[in-house]
């Protein structure tokens, strides 16, 4: 009988244990899926990554996507993945671009929402915790968030990017106001869009999401650094001139005149942006 006792004492010690770990699991919120792809980041990886690490907001998977990386970035990423279980990191075995690495992220993610944050990008702490709080409370399809910039020492080089409230696919026509490390989207939302590989894919993502149609959603509160590298497509103004143009014409399939009204708001916009 004794020996039955302590038999059955364990079972219950197990069991209350068991039930504990599965409450503190479902009070852990949602899974959000982080898709970064990497090409050469040795230099910025480890802040990327760090900055995932230190969210207050804890129930997330980070997936790497090495775009065959001709530097240390596997090497980096690769120490990050030995110490946590929710870092998972995919080597291609040839370099396809960025907008093929996002795919593979996609194919890979499991959570309700999707996050996309570049590998040379830092989030605040905060950033998960008050987007998933405020979609959750909202019941929103997706949301972004005011920014600062950055170069490439990780000092400050603007003010706040402030954000508007909610956007729609017109107004994302004039001016792409989605940094994409900014964004939070709820998966079944993406549900089996594709990046294109083209200038500004970015973009050309949000506004095949945004057809569907419905609002993104605004947090005005600068979570994220984001980056400025010397020789990236956004620091070269006239290869995004090129892209915006192409894309109004060739991916949007607007007309001349609606194409010239859209780039006009659209460069009024992108100088004002600077000014600011």
């Amino acid at each position: 009988m004794p020996k039955l006792r302590a038999i059955c004492d364990k079972i219950c010690l197990f069991w209350i244990s068991f039930s504990n770990q599965l409450l503190k699991q479902n009070n852990l919120g949602p899974l959000v899926s982080i898709i970064t792809p990497c090409y050469n980041s040795a230099d910025f990886i480890a802040q990327t990554i760090n900055s995932v690490i230190e969210q207050t907001y804890t129930n997330w998977e980070l997936i790497l996507i090495d775009d065959k990386s001709k530097d240390e970035t596997c090497k980096v990423a690769e120490e990050f993945v030995q110490k946590h279980a929710n870092i998972k990191l995919i080597k291609l075995e040839q370099n396809g671009g960025v907008a093929n690495a996002r795919n593979v992220g996609l194919a890979s993610a499991t959570g309700k929402y999707i996050a996309f944050l570049d590998s040379d990008d830092i989030w605040l702490k905060e950033k998960l915790a008050k987007q998933v709080a405020y979609m959750e409370e909202k019941n929103l399809p997706m949301t972004f968030c005011a920014y600062h910039r950055i170069d490439e020492a990780g000092e400050i080089i603007s003010k706040k990017i402030e954000v508007p409230y909610s956007v729609n696919y017109r107004q994302l026509l004039s001016h792409n106001v989605i940094i994409f490390s900014t964004s939070l989207t709820l998966k079944t939302v993406i549900d089996d869009t594709k990046f294109k590989k083209a200038g500004h894919e970015d973009w050309i993502f949000w506004l095949d999401i945004f057809k569907k149609p419905f609002n993104g959603y605004g947090i005005n509160e600068a979570l994220v650094q984001y980056r400025i590298r010397q020789g990236s497509v956004s620091s070269n103004k006239l290869k995004v001139i090129g892209f915006t143009w192409k894309i109004y014409r060739e991916s949007e399939k607007l007309g001349l005149l609606p194409s010239m009204y859209h780039f006009v708001r659209y460069a009024f916009s992108t100088v004002w942006k600077r000014l600011r």
